[in-house]
């Protein structure tokens, strides 16, 4: 299989991020990308779940796009919300073990921001997705063995579902590749929609 067919395209993707979770759900997918992350603070701006996940997925987006000319550039965000909770990454391993304490048992969503933009396609693509996950009642000792791990500490919410973290999920509702960082399935969707309707 071609790997460019995926998203129909004659240049390679720019992922603006960081992320090593997001160049593998990519690489998982077949999708040529070049990994250039900006330098966006995302400390400073409020608003609902959704809000705030595809204003910082067009930032990260918009931030790089001026040196990637005649690419298509994509940037990604996302957040773990416990009821009116918004759980980022921890500072430190004493808040790892909060969050951790405070998702075992129950339901959390999880809000995964995306933002393509291509300019000289016409190209100008924002979406949220939203996916429910439930975690096993863990103990006091599981939660430190995680948190002593160190795999909490880069991830929202302070766990990684790809990785050691996968023991504490007893359910998902939705698209799992949301919660490990991109909706891959929707974003090949969407952006082959606009692609072919030249919008």
């Amino acid at each position: 299989m071609n790997r460019i067919l995926w998203l129909q395209t004659e240049v390679p993707l720019v992922l603006a991020s960081r992320s090593p979770r997001r160049k593998a759900i990519l690489e998982m997918a077949g999708i040529p990308y070049v990994q250039a992350p900006g330098n966006i603070d995302e400390s400073d701006f409020s608003g609902s779940p959704s809000d705030v996940v595809l204003h910082w997925a067009r930032m990260k987006a918009s931030d790089i796009l001026p040196s990637w000319k005649g690419h298509p550039v994509l940037g990604a965000d996302t957040m773990v919300v416990l009821g009116d909770k918004l759980l980022g990454k921890p500072e430190d391993a004493a808040r790892a073990f909060d969050m951790l304490t405070q998702l075992s048992g129950k339901w959390h969503s999880v809000y995964g921001g995306v933002c393509i933009i291509w300019p000289e396609k016409g190209i100008d693509i924002g979406f949220v997705e939203t996916t429910r996950v439930r975690f096993r009642t863990l103990s006091v000792e599981e939660i430190r063995m995680y948190v002593s791990s160190g795999e909490p500490m880069d991830k929202a919410g302070a766990y990684g579902i790809q990785g050691l973290g996968c023991a504490l999920v007893d359910r998902v509702d939705g698209c799992y590749f949301n919660v490990m960082g991109l909706p891959i399935s929707r974003l090949v969707h969407e952006f082959k929609i606009r692609l072919m309707n030249g919008v």
